[in-house]
């Protein structure tokens, strides 16, 4: 009987509604099936392609022949040991990112993951939210995925770099015509600040375009 923390039934939880998360493949690597089942119903519904394998050897051999994301692997497993699995993994792949799952933690298992670069080290029985939320964020890390709001941010930012280049303006020039801040102007084409819907009016009439042509195809 499965005994996580925060454990709600699958059709209680609310569906991802983000619609970020696109064409990610996960790999669950555990020995216990009925880990494995929940897993791949918990993620799933929050829009992740998954597969899970009960045998570490398995489980290897399908990243050696598919292209997967994230591998959620877990320590405990007979034949291969989670840590021999991480280390083979790590011969041929560097760059996937690896989520640690132990009923059992070790401060030599903790240092193994850490000296192979895992991406996290979550003890069992996990928080449900918490892991959903760490995965988004190793995610994130990886450009995998992009926030609506973030992706939005960077499209505007670029077209009004786009615009005010074509242009032949530099920020001080934008500035002046704008009367908006050079700082100001950096960070929004940096993406690193919102821009209110006054100071794009201001851009868009300096840069002699409609606010559309700022939010382009978005």
């Amino acid at each position: 009987m499965l005994n996580w923390v925060g454990l709600t039934s699958i059709e209680d939880r609310p569906p991802d509604q983000g619609g970020s998360v696109q064409d990610i493949h996960i790999l669950i690597i555990d020995d216990d099936r009925e880990i494995c089942e929940y897993m791949e119903l918990l993620l799933e519904q929050h829009g992740y392609q998954v597969r899970a394998e009960t045998d570490a050897r398995s489980g290897i051999d399908a990243l050696r022949e598919e292209d997967f994301h994230v591998v959620v692997l877990d320590i405990m497993m007979p034949n291969i040991s989670g840590m021999d699995a991480l280390e083979e993994i790590r011969s041929f792949d560097s760059d996937i990112a690896i989520i640690i799952f132990t009923g059992y933690p070790s401060i030599d298992t903790a240092r193994t993951s850490m000296k192979y670069d895992v991406s996290d080290y979550i003890k069992k029985p996990f928080d449900v939210d918490e892991f959903t939320e760490t995965l988004e964020r190793i995610l994130r890390e990886k450009g995998l995925i992009i926030d609506p709001e973030e992706e939005l941010l960077k499209t505007i930012g670029r077209n009004l770099r786009e615009r005010r280049k074509e242009q032949e303006l530099t920020l001080k020039q934008t500035a002046r015509r704008t009367g908006l801040s050079i700082s100001l102007l950096s960070q929004i084409e940096r993406a690193e600040s919102s821009a209110s819907v006054s100071s794009l009016y201001k851009l868009a009439r300096a840069l002699d375009c409609s606010l559309t042509d700022l939010f382009g195809d978005y």
